[in-house]
């Protein structure tokens, strides 16, 4: 029988419920057709953490309870997640996971607790589009891609982009086969009333005042505000 392998979500308080919704309904289901898998979500301790809307979540297991997963997921969010930025206690979940992770894998912003932990030194990278010119910060590289592999790093863009990301996960760990067999279960075929995102009409100043406003609402003063403020503003 084959060693399971263990697929980690992080919880902080205060992160976008898709970010962790979305690919995670897409795990959970490689874990009902492959039973070598297994989904959980972590956090520091089991109690109810607030998300960015009215629902309220509460993890399966403590960071101690599962300390080296095989692939470690984060979420993103607006300040909360930057304010995640400066948690040592989940960074140094992140660093002691990463090694045995494959891939150490964000949605949205969760990418900047990724490189806050080190992990995007030197790696091409991508997250929500109002926060792409933060990440040469974490020595990064920036990329406008859907979703970025580089090495044992996987980063998706802005929420729902996420779900795209864990479909490319579940095939790349279980084949074409399981992740069709997903996307059908979840009937996952997009067909947005307004059709796609179209870039050239992207409402770029209003971008640019929430990535600002994550910043200092997440940051305060401190001194990795004013840095990532000054990268949001100068387009990197």
């Amino acid at each position: 029988m084959a060693t399971e392998k263990t697929i980690a979500f992080v919880l902080y308080p205060g992160c976008t419920i898709l970010d962790v919704a979305g690919p995670l309904q897409v795990l959970s289901a490689l874990s009902a057709l492959r039973p070598d898998y297994r989904t959980v979500v972590v956090a520091e301790r089991l109690e109810v953490l607030d998300t960015d809307t009215p629902l309220q979540v509460r993890a399966s297991h403590t960071f101690a309870d599962v300390p080296a997963p095989d692939v470690v997921v984060v979420p993103g969010g607006g300040g909360p997640t930057l304010r995640a930025l400066t948690d040592e206690t989940l960074l140094s979940y992140l660093r002691g996971a990463a090694p045995e992770a494959r891939p150490a894998a964000s949605v949205c912003t969760g990418a900047l607790i990724l490189g806050a932990a080190g992990l995007l030194a030197g790696r091409r990278a991508t997250t929500h589009w109002a926060m792409l010119d933060a990440l040469p910060e974490f020595g990064a590289t920036p990329v406008r891609e859907r979703w970025v592999a580089d090495g044992p790093v996987l980063t998706a863009a802005g929420v729902a982009a996420g779900i795209d990301m864990a479909l490319h996960l579940t095939q790349e760990l279980a084949g074409e086969e399981v992740a069709r067999s997903v996307q059908f279960f979840i009937e996952y075929d997009p067909a947005p009333p307004l059709g796609g995102l179209d870039w050239d009409r992207a409402p770029k100043a209003l971008a640019a005042t929430a990535g600002e406003m994550w910043v200092r609402d997440g940051l305060g003063d401190h001194p990795l505000a004013d840095r990532l403020a000054a990268r949001l503003k100068s387009g990197g």
